[in-house]
């Protein structure tokens, strides 16, 4: 029935702020954007690679969610990378604080955490 994850969807607060960072810092692509009068709210289409992967949202005053990665809910976001080493040190220049590489103890690959500007957690994952 399923046949892939279609696209992940983010309400942000500051939504030029999340724009500048899921584009400028992550990478991702615009694909369109669009203001929402009715709604009051903007929506971001963004690809990933090419694939079509996160809706990033505004709202007026939405509320807080709990973001912790061990809050009941979606965990967290990850994404692949090459290179861990560089993608941190490239997160890092763009004052994005990660935490400490760790390693998969079952996979024995290495990964981290970090957030987005609203404190979603997002995690490196290298291939």
């Amino acid at each position: 029935m399923l046949k892939h994850i279609h696209h992940i969807a983010v309400i942000c607060s500051d939504y030029e702020r999340s724009k500048l960072f899921y584009t400028e810092v992550l990478g991702l692509e615009i694909i369109r954007e669009v203001y929402r009068l009715e709604r009051k709210s903007y929506k971001l289409d963004l690809a990933l690679e090419g694939q079509y992967i996160i809706e990033l949202f505004s709202f007026p005053d939405p509320p807080p969610r709990a973001s912790g990665p061990e809050a009941r809910g979606l965990r967290h976001l990850a994404f692949a990378v090459d290179n861990i080493d560089q993608s941190v040190a490239e997160l890092n220049a763009h004052g994005v604080v990660t935490e400490p590489i760790r390693i998969d103890p079952y996979t024995g690959k290495r990964f981290t955490f970090f957030t987005d500007p609203d404190a979603l957690p997002l995690e490196l994952y290298e291939l």
